[in-house]
């Protein structure tokens, strides 16, 4: 048995009652896990298994499939200031985006880890900004080892990831306005 605390970046629904739950963790990086029944009425993961929530997880791994069996979750921070404005959401969900394309699965990214949780807390305390959308996309690029002076970190990126998420242009604008 696995326990890290996580984010949780995607949900999607595999049968009727149960969910792929794609986390970020410091010690095992991106990883899928299989929620069983966390879609039933009365199901203790109700509520937990929500968009952005940084969780303390247990997890059993899988012996030959990228899916892990999550056992457990209990919910440490809801970030509950990313849910009542659209930009701030369209900023986090963009954050996740470029981590998704950045991080290799099941590959240990503590620095990852921690600069997403930060994004989040200060979208959580913090409007969506110009600013903010930058100074992620400068930290990531940084840690990545692909920054490059007097270069924008979107070129960086988007030049070693070949394409940076569509949602950018639209989020750039709405942030520039």
């Amino acid at each position: 048995m696995n326990t890290s605390v996580a984010i949780l970046l995607r949900r999607i629904r595999l049968t009727e009652t149960s969910l792929i739950v794609t986390w970020i963790t410091p010690e095992f990086g991106l990883i899928k896990t299989v929620a069983k029944g966390a879609l039933r009425p009365r199901n203790r993961l109700a509520g937990i298994l929500d968009l952005f929530h940084r969780c303390e997880i247990q997890f059993q791994s899988a012996k030959s499939s990228p899916l892990h069996s999550l056992r457990d979750a209990l919910l440490l921070e809801t970030f509950e200031g990313l849910r009542g404005d659209f930009t701030r959401l369209a900023l986090a969900s963009y954050a996740v985006e470029l981590l998704e394309k950045s991080a290799e699965p099941e590959t240990p990214v503590p620095e990852l880890f921690d600069l997403l949780n930060r994004a989040l807390r200060y979208l959580h305390q913090n409007p969506a900004s110009l600013k903010a959308l930058l100074h992620f996309e400068s930290e990531l690029a940084r840690l990545l080892g692909i920054a490059s002076p007097g270069h924008p970190s979107h070129i960086s990126l988007e030049r070693v990831l070949q394409r940076l998420p569509i949602s950018r242009t639209e989020l750039v604008n709405r942030l520039s306005s």
